[in-house]
């Protein structure tokens, strides 16, 4: 009776355990698509626009950029223009060379003042 009793407490303890490492994966893949959705733009929107457009028309073709990986993006890149505000965003396009490619939008006054791509670090 004992033995069986123990079989069942570890049976229970794995069960317990599987649903959470399930949890956990869900979560996880939650916010790699959250991350996607917020911070991915595609080479056509890049290619697109123009220094001089208007910042409203400029970001209204961007996704938001807030995402737990801004910060990973930043580095590594050229100095950002003085007075300017910039985003950055991960390419929806191909890899160069094994690397994703960041591309940072930079406005002052209210219009696009610098876009540069360059792979992430």
């Amino acid at each position: 009776m004992a033995q069986r009793k123990g079989c069942l407490i570890g049976c229970g303890v794995a069960l317990v355990l599987g649903v959470g490492v399930l949890v956990a994966v869900v979560f996880g893949m939650g916010k790699v698509l959250d991350m996607a959705d917020k911070s991915m733009v595609d080479p056509t929107v890049y290619e697109g626009v123009k220094t001089g457009d208007p910042e409203s028309e400029v970001r209204a073709k961007l996704p938001s950029g807030e995402s737990f990986v801004k910060s990973a993006l930043k580095e590594g890149g050229p100095v950002e223009p003085d007075g300017s505000s910039c985003s950055w965003y991960i390419s929806g396009g191909d890899t160069e060379m094994g690397e994703e490619t960041v591309l940072r939008f930079c406005f002052k006054d209210g219009k696009l003042a610098e876009k540069v791509r360059y792979p992430m670090k």
